[in-house]
């Protein structure tokens, strides 16, 4: 099987009804998915995360309750970044997730990974005054259509590595990506 790899302008991954919202505050960072969590704002809700761990944030915060539904890629980042953060002494927490979205998080075994409404968090009794007070998080790098499989790879993988069951339900994916991304000709070709 060949594939064809072509330019294509990077889509639009910040938007009013698709965002990623961030509040720093004393003891955690909060950061709130607008929108659907997908393969487009998933690259966001990371750099914002990284860029809080690379600060030497210890506890991220992640309100699901403006998320209308996660793709695969959304809950493989969060769970690569719940493995970062507790390879630095932290945790990853989701606030609000909804039935829905509890549920998805759940059907992957996601809820093992990280703390979901976890009751004797900080913010408890406080999350409409923290939700007050965020701002859209701009620091967003358009990725190219190579970055962006490389990144839904990294995600899967994640999930695969997450339990038995996952790994099994993602192989399809993560063999697929794996090979597309190492047929890529590299610039030079």
């Amino acid at each position: 099987m060949t594939t064809q790899w072509r330019k294509q302008a990077a889509p639009r991954v910040v938007t009013q009804e698709n965002a990623i919202l961030i509040g720093i505050f004393d003891g955690f960072s909060w950061i709130r998915c607008v929108g659907r969590g997908s393969f487009l704002t998933s690259p966001a809700l990371k750099a914002c995360i990284d860029a809080r761990i690379d600060e030497g944030e210890r506890c991220a915060v992640v309100d699901l309750a403006a998320c209308s539904g996660m793709d695969s890629t959304f809950m493989g980042t969060l769970a690569g970044l719940s493995t970062r953060l507790k390879k630095r002494g932290g945790k990853l927490q989701v606030a609000d997730p909804g039935e829905k979205n509890h549920h998805s998080l759940v059907d992957l075994g996601l809820h093992h990974l990280f703390e979901v409404d976890p009751p004797e968090a900080v913010w408890r009794g406080h999350e409409e005054a923290v939700r007050s007070r965020l701002q859209p998080f701009t620091d967003v790098k358009a990725l190219g259509q190579m970055q962006r499989a490389e990144h839904v790879l990294e995600a899967h993988k994640n999930l695969s590595g997450a339990n038995e069951e996952n790994a099994r339900k993602f192989s399809g994916v993560v063999n697929l990506l794996d090979a597309q991304i190492s047929t890529k000709p590299g610039p030079e070709e």
